[in-house]
């Protein structure tokens, strides 16, 4: 049996690929790359595309729900539940709007703050006992083009139209040293605990 459960969270479909809310789906599919998982296959009872193997001594369950962000809970409760995997163990790894671009958050037991998809699995899961590595995608200052001239700590006014562009080519190139980041905080989770990841990388 697996001892861990991953979820990146993300929209399915070609036209969602590359956006914003999909650094979830960014980063599970890098680990899957790096760490030579096998590839990922529709699971039609949890509806995600799952991949297990292996990353150091640690089994785990990769998923990127296919039930689109709002009901990403309805993948997380079903995989937890077949697998027999508390939420202790189960790392979600998604964006946030409240941390800048390029840098990454390790958290715990925090609530959702408007993220649809970590309410959903809030919801699912019945706790928000689960880690959570959260990706900023906040423009770089309240001047930059992406900010569309939001409030002035750069948060754009119109985060649901923000979420669903897709990353701009400089903001790509950030987003890859972002996704190496992550893959390291979640080996630090994996290997060392969430309060010596946290400790790490906050």
């Amino acid at each position: 049996m697996a001892h861990w459960l991953v979820i990146g969270l993300g929209n399915p479909g070609a036209q969602y690929e590359g956006t914003r809310h999909n650094a979830g789906f960014m980063t599970v599919d890098a680990l899957a790359t790096h760490h030579e998982l096998p590839g990922f296959k529709m699971d039609k009872k949890s509806n995600a595309l799952v991949s297990a193997g292996r990353i150091g001594d640690e089994k785990l369950i990769l998923a990127k729900p296919q039930t689109f962000m709002n009901n990403s809970g309805e993948t997380a409760q079903s995989l937890a539940q077949f697998y027999k995997i508390p939420p202790a163990n189960n790392v979600v790894i998604h964006d946030d709007i409240d941390i800048p671009l390029g840098e990454i958050r390790v958290s715990k037991g925090s609530g959702s703050a408007g993220h649809k998809g970590v309410e959903s699995i809030i919801q699912r899961l019945g706790t928000k006992d689960f880690a959570r590595i959260r990706i900023g995608i906040l423009p770089a200052s309240p001047g930059s083009q992406a900010s569309r001239g939001g409030p002035a700590e750069g948060k754009p006014e119109d985060v649901e139209n923000f979420v669903l562009e897709k990353f701009t080519k400089e903001e790509s190139k950030i987003m890859q040293r972002v996704i190496e980041k992550s893959s390291q905080a979640l080996q630090t989770i994996l290997q060392g605990g969430i309060e010596r990841a946290m400790g790490e990388w906050n």
